[in-house]
């Protein structure tokens, strides 16, 4: 099964994307895609990776080219986030910027071939769309082209709105 979990900042995705990788049979693995930056995000991602290990998940740090995970057979897999993704590989450290979209697209469907299961978040980042740098607006743009593709391919897609799933696309779970 697949599942393309969308919604605004701080709304739940993540809980709710571990309480379904919980229905799943190991193995269970966390694709963190987050480039860590200082001091305090590596503290902060060793307190997830002893929180997700307390869970029954392998965590698996991979801020590009998730489509080179290899994956033993029955996986559940769940990739946070999207938006991360992007980032890693849109920009470089001189500023300039690149077009990922179809990259993306293509890595997250590779990795969604080798999972049983597939959990994906991502957010909803064109519901806020204001008056951005050009910068800013493209990566917005690929956010939500990348997220309208995963969604015509996901069986399931779900938007949470304060912890609560409002199924887009499937059934429930």
């Amino acid at each position: 099964m697949d599942f393309l979990l969308t919604g605004g900042a701080a709304c739940g995705k993540s809980t709710y994307a571990e309480k379904l990788v919980l229905g799943f049979p190991k193995p269970r693995f966390y694709v963190a895609a987050m480039r860590p930056y200082g001091e305090e995000s590596f503290i902060r991602i060793k307190r997830h990776r002893k929180m997700r290990a307390e869970k029954g998940f392998e965590t698996i740090e991979k801020q590009t080219d998730v489509d080179e995970i290899e994956l033993p057979p029955h996986s559940t897999v769940l990739l946070e986030c999207i938006c991360n993704l992007v980032d890693n590989v849109m920009f470089d450290d001189q500023g300039n910027m690149y077009d990922v979209t179809d990259r993306i697209i293509s890595e997250v469907l590779t990795l969604k071939s080798r999972a049983e299961n597939l959990i994906v978040v991502t957010n909803d980042v064109g519901s806020e769309y204001s008056d951005y740098s050009a910068g800013v607006k493209a990566y917005v743009q690929a956010i939500g082209d990348i997220n309208i593709a995963l969604a015509q391919s996901f069986e399931n897609v779900y938007e949470l709105v304060c912890g609560i799933p409002v199924v887009l696309k499937g059934e429930l779970r």
